[in-house]
């Protein structure tokens, strides 16, 4: 690995350690001439999944676009990075998991919508606000009273399998 501060080929891992819930290796590295250390993160390459987008252009799937969406819609609210980062990964997984090659934009959305969902109820309203293309008020009123419905029969759900 090819040191970033000198730029000196050779280096010496001094740690190593699961990261991302085990979908990445972190090593923690040595320069072998000037010793600066940094960090270097080694994970699965796996076959490039192609979104098919609604006028059926295709494009790489890109983490940094999903991840984008859902900072967005969580913009000034208490949700931390780590929390969007691993509902990112989360949601790559279960794409490459369910498709071989392609994936329709609308999968996406519905995935990003399902996480945003159990994080946060005012981000899910925010993304699915912009997501679904909400063409009056009382549209985006009913999608409130249904995240309302939907907030209060949870926790009935949760005493009820408890119980």
């Amino acid at each position: 690995m090819k040191c970033v501060q000198c730029g000196y080929m050779e280096d010496k891992v001094i740690d190593s350690r699961m990261a991302r819930e085990g979908t990445c290796i972190r090593r923690r590295r040595e320069c072998l001439r000037c010793g600066y250390r940094y960090t270097t993160y080694e994970q699965l390459e796996r076959t490039e999944l192609r979104v098919v987008k609604r006028g059926n252009a295709h494009e790489s799937l890109n983490r940094e676009k999903i991840l984008k969406s859902m900072l967005k819609a969580c913009e000034k609210r208490p949700v931390s990075m780590e929390r969007l980062d691993s509902a990112t990964d989360e949601i790559i997984a279960e794409l490459h998991r369910d498709h071989q090659r392609e994936v329709p934009t609308a999968v996406i959305g519905m995935k990003v919508m399902e996480k945003l969902q159990g994080i946060d109820s005012v981000a899910y309203v925010r993304y699915a606000s912009v997501y679904r293309q909400y063409k009056d008020i009382d549209e985006f009123i009913e999608q409130l009273r249904n995240t309302q419905r939907k907030r209060a029969i949870d926790p009935l759900q949760r005493k009820l399998s408890l119980g």
